[in-house]
């Protein structure tokens, strides 16, 4: 516990940066993104070169948004789940609640 109290202060906890292992689905899935983005960009004039970056820059915008937003719930729901782990009284037969 200590030593992920001290990274965090450090600020070495970074919870949107991770590594990709080269053998997963993810790591698939982002080198067929970059290939199909290479096959479009080539296939396309510079007005729609400037379309497709603006797509992908939007899209970029919005993962980041629900990145975050589910790292939140995520943490709000594990929380909840520790303050009921803490609950004495929950109705637990064995404690009479």
């Amino acid at each position: 516990m200590r030593k992920t109290l001290e990274d965090f202060y450090y600020g070495n906890i970074i919870p949107n940066e991770q590594d990709i292992a080269p053998r997963s689905e993810m790591k698939r899935a982002t080198d067929r993104v970059a290939r199909f983005e290479t096959q479009l960009t080539e296939q396309l004039d510079e007005a729609g070169q400037a379309i497709l970056a603006k797509l992908i820059e939007s899209q970029q915008e919005i993962d980041s948004i629900t990145a975050l937003e589910n790292f939140i719930l995520g943490f709000r729901l594990g929380t909840k789940i520790m303050m009921e782990c803490m609950d004495e009284n929950d109705g637990d037969i064995r404690t009479g609640g």
